[in-house]
């Protein structure tokens, strides 16, 4: 018999894993070709899970077209309800979720919680204030008194969604609820490491009251599958790597459809000579730390003024070194392990580099295979130089590298190295200064005595990135008015604008002229 992984979650029985892969869209294949992760903790298979053919990708998107004609139609308060149905389920049930993406990811528990926080924080505000962002909003007419027009938002029709493990319930289900709330039909890729925790998501909308064909859940091949979720869709919302996010662009624009692409970062964090090293220290741990590095604006750079660069390094190290390393279903640690042996592939292979090129490792700086197989230490380097790996290309791992700076502007342009351009932090007692530092940082966002989690849970805001970090934004109005195009209605009282019939062109080109050089003088648009 095949080894199997003993960490499946208790509650998870064989009835209830049917009832989850259920949700896996196979009208084409009948779900005969499957596909199997392995759970982190002990590097052995989870459960398999069917795994669909472009037929099926094509055939799911057809049953949701067709659905999203219905939905649409459905009142905005009606969707709404249906959406915070789903947050009162997810908060009730958040246990079975926190046991799904440890078990397919590794990551510790209160950053699994993390999603469940960030998720219902964007179920409640789009079901609340969604329908604001979409009011039809008045425009003032090329021809007043006569006239009017009106500027509406047209669900795009089906969003495509394809997402990554990482953070498998916010980041899957995160896109897709300001998609639906706009009047859209989605198709799902499930990422192949962590299918369950988006099915787990799909039978809950379902029980909120969602409609079966409207959200339609893929997985398989990510080259194979995403691509032709691409070939499928309306739109397309995609998270993931900056490799990966330039094909995905490339295939939408043949088709002529649109995409949000949220890519990689390498992100910066100032610390200036004004700054609470304590708490920069802190702030600087969580951040590096938290998903053991594996988030799109986790900090791996830290740039630190020259006369506080000693002491700060000091506190750093005590911040890292009191990081709990470790796998299990509860609260008792930091940081659980890599998701995979790719990741730890990775991440050992930059800090080898880093230390054969003349990098210091004052911090971790190897694999825990004694805590788990892909478990690996909190990482800070020192003396990373531009030949390095980890310099500039981004680790995606529990390792930060440390950099000098002589003032702020040399601390800015540091930070603005390279094609990144997500996240960024400043720590400085000066709120006001930093603020005008943060406007010259090539940066998505900035926060400014945090590490990396205040901008992007401030859902108002919108979320995205720079450079080679993406296009598109989620959160706030952007992140739902994206999946919707702009349709402009202009209704005249008196027919067709133009000259009388009857009357010389000449009579209205000289009323024309005088209008414009009246609106001029009156300073009217």
């Amino acid at each position: 018999m095949t080894a199997v992984s003993a960490h499946r979650p208790a509650w998870l029985t064989d009835a209830r894993l049917a009832s989850l892969r259920r949700w896996v869209a196979t009208p084409a294949s009948g779900g005969n070709g499957t596909t199997t992760a392995v759970a982190p903790y002990d590097a052995l298979p989870t459960v398999p899970v069917p795994a669909c053919t472009p037929e099926d990708v094509e055939g799911a998107a057809g049953q949701a077209r067709a659905a999203q004609e219905r939905w649409t139609e459905i009142s905005y308060a009606a969707r709404a309800e249906v959406v915070l149905r789903f947050h009162d389920l997810l908060v009730e049930r958040q246990d079975e979720v926190l046991d799904l993406i440890q078990w397919e990811m590794g990551k510790a528990r209160f950053h699994a919680w993390q999603e469940v926080l960030l998720l219902g924080t964007v179920a409640r505000h789009y079901a609340r204030h969604g329908q604001t962002y979409l009011e039809d909003r008045p425009v003032r007419p090329a021809v007043p008194v006569v006239t009017r027009v009106r500027e509406l938002r047209i669900p795009k029709g089906v969003v495509g969604i394809v997402s990554p493990w990482n953070y498998p319930l916010y980041l899957g289900v995160g896109d897709l609820i300001p998609a639906l709330l706009a009047g859209n039909a989605a198709v799902s890729k499930a990422d192949s490491q962590t299918p369950l925790t988006l099915l787990w998501a799909r039978a809950l909308m379902a029980e909120a009251g969602l409609p079966e064909n409207v959200w339609q859940v893929v997985s398989g091949d990510g080259p194979t599958i995403g691509a032709a979720v691409v070939d499928s869709a309306d739109y397309l919302c995609f998270t993931g790597s900056t490799a990966t996010g330039r094909l995905v662009a490339e295939r939408a624009a043949r088709r002529l459809i649109g995409t949000s692409l949220e890519l990689g970062g390498k992100n910066p964090l100032i610390v200036r000579a004004d700054a609470d090293l304590d708490l920069a220290a802190r702030g600087t741990a969580d951040a590096a730390f938290a998903n053991s590095g594996q988030m799109c604006i986790h900090i791996e750079r830290v740039i630190v003024h020259a006369d506080v660069y000693d002491t700060f390094t000091e506190t750093l190290l005590a911040a890292t070194s009191a990081q709990r390393l470790g796998q299990g279903f509860d609260y008792g640690y930091d940081l659980g392990p890599l998701a995979g042996q790719a990741q730890l592939d990775r991440v050992d292979a930059h800090v080898r580099d880093a230390v054969a090129k003349g990098a210091t490792v004052l911090a971790g700086g190897r694999a825990r295979p004694d805590i788990g197989p892909y478990a690996y230490q909190p990482t800070v380097l020192a003396g990373v130089t531009d030949d390095m790996d980890v310099c500039l290309g981004e680790t995606f791992g529990p390792v930060i590298a440390l950099h000098r700076a002589t003032d702020d502007a040399a601390a800015i342009a540091a930070a603005n190295r390279g094609r990144h351009g997500l996240s960024a932090s400043i720590f400085s007692r000066n709120t006001a200064e930093a603020e005008a530092m943060a406007r010259r940082i090539r940066a998505g966002a900035v926060n400014i005595n945090d590490g990396a989690g205040l901008a992007i849970g401030t859902v108002e805001a919108p979320m995205g990135g720079r450079g080679d970090s993406g296009l598109g934004r989620r959160h706030g109005a952007e992140g739902m008015r994206r999946f919707t195009d702009a349709q402009t209605v202009a209704v005249s009282r008196v027919g067709p604008v133009g000259p009388p019939p009857g009357r010389p062109a000449e009579t209205f080109v000289a009323l024309g002229n005088k209008q414009l050089r009246l609106l001029r003088r009156l300073g009217i648009r």
